[in-house]
């Protein structure tokens, strides 16, 4: 087949193509309803747990913080420093000594 003759078929397959998907009847579709897991919603009760559930929670969940492998009180100075110098976390010194303080008792090696 000739190109120009090819070209010129392809052209008409997309124009009449097109034209019926234009004229096909546009109708809106409800997203379905998902029902999300929730995790905890506060960390459990004790000294230093109002520093960490008030600073923390705002990027992480309990079951995240839960989940990470237990560190020496050295290793949750660390983290938490880490927080606050790559990430920016806007926690006061005393917070985040409650907040190494609960992580230790929690998480802790000791």
């Amino acid at each position: 087949m000739p190109r120009r003759l090819l070209v010129i078929l392809m052209w008409t397959i997309l124009a009449s193509s097109s034209a019926a998907v234009a004229q096909a009847p546009q109708s809106l579709v409800s997203p379905p309803e998902v029902d999300l897991p929730f995790g905890d919603a506060a960390f459990a009760d004790g000294p230093g747990a109002e520093a960490i559930n008030n600073n923390c929670m705002a990027c992480h969940s309990v079951d995240h913080v839960m989940n990470q492998p237990s560190l020496s009180r050295e290793g949750w100075e660390e983290v938490v420093k880490k927080m606050v110098r790559a990430y920016k976390a806007p926690i006061s010194l005393a917070d985040q000594e409650k907040i190494v303080d609960y992580l230790a008792e929690t998480k802790g090696l000791d």
